[in-house]
């Protein structure tokens, strides 16, 4: 069943995580929604501006590439996408984040999208 997911501090440079997770999704045919400040396209997709808090439908997961200190100022908007899940990649934990998913039913993962991908945990 394929997931579509908001790639949080999405970029379209290949030595990047993010990017990675782009390419690790879309061959196991999960929809991504690239969002970041980064301008660009990453698998035929164009990367959102987060800056514009773009809206997005019927989202299965959140997965972050965003440290804790720059998710601050978009702890709500990230909230407002209602996805079923978020996932905390390495180095993303942020528990102000965590605890406003929870509160909303959202639930959260701290894991590796791509060591899921690869163990077909996602």
């Amino acid at each position: 069943m394929s997931k579509k997911t908001a790639i949080l501090g999405a970029s379209p440079n290949p030595m990047r995580y993010a990017y990675l997770a782009a390419e690790r999704l879309t061959i196991h045919d999960h929809p991504i929604v690239p969002i970041g400040i980064k301008q660009g396209e990453i698998f035929g997709e164009k990367i959102l501006d987060l800056r514009e808090r773009p809206e997005v439908k019927d989202l299965d997961t959140v997965t972050m590439y965003i440290g804790p200190k720059n998710q601050v100022e978009w702890e709500d908007y990230i909230i407002s996408l209602l996805p079923k899940r978020i996932i905390f990649n390495p180095g993303s934990e942020n528990p102000s984040l965590e605890k406003k998913a929870i509160e909303k039913g959202i639930k959260i993962d701290h894991a590796c999208t791509l060591v899921m991908l690869r163990s077909k945990q996602y």
